[in-house]
């Protein structure tokens, strides 16, 4: 059996729950889309919203850090800033580099250079950060906890944004990873599991969407080949999404979780450029954290 660095969870998560109250957010991605994420992130930073944890998966993970490093602001800042660069996202990129968000552009030259990432909050913020991704050999999710966002953990939050066919498979500590949304979209279980009594989720559709069949598993196929079970994972993607999420909202529907989520389809692109477009997907996400902010507080104070 394969043997796992600490911070590394492969598939299902760990038993044990802590005693005790936990407040957790969990992100949903959904690439541009995830605007809306920010935005609502944005505001719980201007309110002082704190959390003890927060799992983010793909561009919820890759926003979502921003919150830890508490840069409010600077998710939508950069996006509209470099939207139009082909180094950032294009198809001349994925010819060029083999992936369609230029890795060393997006995790290198932005948080290092040109929007520079605070590391140092980051680190010192005492809130758990987590992301997940896709281990292609056994088609299974992976949950990492990330500490510092040093080089390696980078490397970890883009394999949980690498989308399957516009990305190469990630390799890093063994594995050989792709997008977190291939196998666990919404991972409130796993923050349940470890003891994330308290949990704010942010989704990127409307409570009423539900996830068709992609047109495109004869290309998946294709292209993961090598990788059947990351196949086999794809082809299920709609039927564990739906049923994540229609668990999400029954325990919303109970009281147990808070969601906050577009009221109507966001009608976005998910490699959206036009700088307007991504202002607009995320003062949505503004506007609607605003009018639940007074829930939210209640919420997360509750014993």
């Amino acid at each position: 059996m394969q043997e796992h660095e600490a911070g590394h969870v492969p598939g299902r998560a760990p038993e044990q729950k802590p005693a005790g109250k936990k407040r957790g957010l969990v992100l949903e991605g959904g690439a541009m889309r995830g605007m809306f994420t920010a935005g609502v992130l944005d505001v719980f930073l201007e309110e002082g919203i704190v959390f003890d944890g927060a799992v983010g998966v793909s561009a919820g993970a890759t926003f979502g850090c921003n919150f830890k490093s508490q840069q409010a602001g600077r998710a939508i800042r950069y996006n509209t800033r470099f939207s139009h660069d082909w180094r950032y996202c294009s198809f001349r990129s994925l010819l060029v580099t083999g992936d369609l968000y230029g890795a060393d552009f997006c995790y290198n030259q932005i948080p290092n250079l040109l929007d520079p990432f605070d590391y140092e909050r980051y680190r010192e913020n005492p809130m758990e950060f987590y992301c997940v991704a896709s281990d292609c050999v056994t088609g299974r999710p992976v949950y990492k906890k990330l500490e510092t966002c040093d080089e390696k953990e980078l490397t970890w939050m883009r394999a949980s944004a690498s989308m399957p066919i516009a990305s190469r498979v990630v390799q890093v500590d063994g594995y050989r990873l792709l997008d977190g949304g291939m196998t666990d979209s919404v991972p409130l279980r796993f923050f349940e599991g470890l003891g994330y009594t308290h949990n704010v989720v942010i989704l990127t559709q409307p409570r009423n969407f539900r996830k068709k069949p992609s047109s495109l598993m004869w290309l998946m196929r294709l292209m993961l080949g090598k990788y059947p079970l990351a196949v086999e994972a794809m082809r299920r993607r709609p039927e564990v999404y739906n049923e994540e999420v229609d668990d999400v909202f029954a325990k919303a529907d109970r009281g147990e979780v808070l969601v906050i989520c577009p009221e109507a389809p966001l009608g976005i692109s998910r490699t959206e450029k036009d700088a307007g477009e991504l202002r607009r997907v995320y003062e949505a996400g503004r506007r609607l954290a605003r009018a639940r902010i007074d829930a939210v507080r209640e919420f997360l104070a509750r014993d």
